[in-house]
């Protein structure tokens, strides 16, 4: 991928977003949108995998079918809302790989405080997709790609569903090689460091803890 930020503008992604802001979308529902837009971002995200061919027989004749190339992809999650997008990718790329980066935001200073992080062998020789519902302030975002850095991984996307204008800006100063795909950039951040209009705290209302 190429460019450093790619909006989503696919209508299915548009409509199902817009009731995953409604305040009255109840926890269930919200998962399951959330599961069924993961997918559809996910398709943008992957869009540029590296191929090569395998020669296979159909029931008619032998071809050079197209298949993936190279080791397997990695996905990680940055806990915990990051499992809200995991699960959908799986299901698309099933063999794929699966790291955890456990990172929560220090409410008063907005920093983000490593607890946690695990990921697959041979990270500098596989596409690294970083997943993370929310790219607010930036800053847990490029804590989990510098330790993906320091762990040797050289190919690194990041796919989230919401991005605030500050957390683009962010990121691009911080690692200007990591492409994001979202599904929309939202007005600001409020003096809370949550996206506006946004849809709340992701996590919260993916697991009904608040």
């Amino acid at each position: 991928m190429t460019s450093h930020l790619t909006i989503v503008t696919h209508p299915l992604v548009q409509h199902k977003l817009s009731l995953m802001r409604d305040k009255s979308t109840p926890t269930g529902e919200f998962r399951r949108l959330l599961h069924e837009i993961s997918q559809l971002l996910a398709y943008e995200v992957t869009r540029d995998l590296p191929m090569t061919t395998r020669r296979i027989e159909t029931p008619l004749c032998e071809i050079d079918a197209p298949v993936l190339a190279g080791r397997k992809p990695v996905l990680v999650s940055i806990l915990r809302a990051g499992n809200g997008l995991l699960d959908g990718v799986l299901e698309l790329i099933p063999s794929a790989r699966v790291g955890f980066v456990g990172l929560y935001r220090d409410e008063a200073t907005l920093e983000p405080v490593q607890y946690y992080f695990k990921v697959p062998p041979g990270l500098s020789e596989r596409t690294v997709i970083v997943l993370d519902p929310m790219l607010a302030t930036g800053n847990s975002s490029v804590a989990a790609i510098d330790l993906l850095k320091r762990a040797g991984a050289k190919e690194i996307r990041m796919m989230c569903l919401l991005a605030a204008p500050e957390g683009v800006e962010r990121m691009a100063k911080a690692h200007p090689d990591v492409p994001i795909v979202t599904a929309a950039v939202d007005e600001c951040l409020n003096d809370h460091g949550y996206i506006v209009p946004g849809l709340g705290d992701a996590g919260d209302r993916m697991f009904g803890t608040k």
